[in-house]
């Protein structure tokens, strides 16, 4: 009995141990005593994320990664996600940091620690051809659009701007349509469409308007890593003060967004 006794009470001084360095576990400290940053991005969205020829991920936040790694004077490794894993992976450690194209909301902040202040934002916007000559939302007032199936802004598009929606399942059918003439622009998200029009077959297209309904961008660390949050929330600001994030827009072929206007005039004072 004795010794069965002395083995519960060194199991649970155990259990207590690894429970205290679990519990003080620093991904922080971890990245700098392992001399290795993970961090999640896209490759698939480009110019925010997408692969080289040589199947190198590269891109808008690639190079913010790279500049993290650099501030922590480590190595970058960057493991490509998607919206349906991006926060499962951070949440098992798998990566250290994400930096995907992920909207801040309410509902992530449950689950991970997204960063303040956010680092970009992504709008509503139209591709048209440029023949179209469109300068305004109010020129779309009862024109056909290609809208997506359950967009968000569908209902404002319509409602505040007065458009003709054509709602598809799929991008792939809303380009189509386009191309076809069966709608003057389509409506979409203003970064995608940036990376859209990279490609050649769009030459003919631009998007000319302002975005409207800006979603922001948030990146996020594993909840409780205080350490790594307040780092990052010192390092977006010094993005936003410097002007980094309007260096990679302009690098990037990105139209400057009122955004990261707006960040670098209330950081640069």
């Amino acid at each position: 009995m004795r010794n069965k006794w002395l083995t519960i009470v060194a199991s649970a001084v155990l259990l207590g141990v690894f429970g205290v360095r679990i519990a003080n576990a620093d991904v922080l400290e971890d990245v700098k005593k392992k001399g290795v940053l993970t961090v999640g991005s896209k490759a698939d969205y480009r110019p925010f994320g997408y692969l080289d020829p040589s199947g190198k991920i590269i891109g808008f936040e690639p190079d913010l990664a790279a500049d993290v790694a650099k501030r922590l004077g480590v190595k970058l490794e960057l493991l490509p996600v998607v919206a349906s894993n991006r926060i499962q992976f951070l949440q098992q450690g798998k990566i250290d940091l994400m930096i995907a194209t992920m909207s801040d909301t309410p509902e992530r902040r449950k689950t991970v620690d997204i960063i303040d202040p956010d680092y970009y934002a992504s709008g509503t916007n139209v591709m048209a051809k440029k023949s179209e000559n469109l300068k305004s939302w109010d020129q779309l007032k009862g024109k056909k659009v290609c809208l997506i199936q359950g967009a968000f802004y569908n209902k404002e598009l319509q409602e505040k701007y007065g458009v003709d929606g054509v709602a598809f399942p799929g991008t792939a059918e809303a380009y189509s349509a386009l191309r076809n003439g069966n709608c003057v622009a389509f409506a979409y998200d203003d970064t995608a469409i940036v990376g859209e029009l990279q490609k050649p077959e769009w030459s003919d297209y631009d998007m000319p308007l302002d975005s409207i309904l800006p979603q922001p961008w948030g990146l996020a660390v594993k909840t409780g890593e205080k350490a790594f949050a307040d780092f990052m929330s010192k390092t977006i600001a010094d993005w936003h003060k410097t002007g980094f994030i309007q260096e990679l827009e302009k690098k990037y072929g990105i139209k400057p967004t009122k955004f990261a206007q707006e960040m670098h005039d209330k950081y640069a004072k």
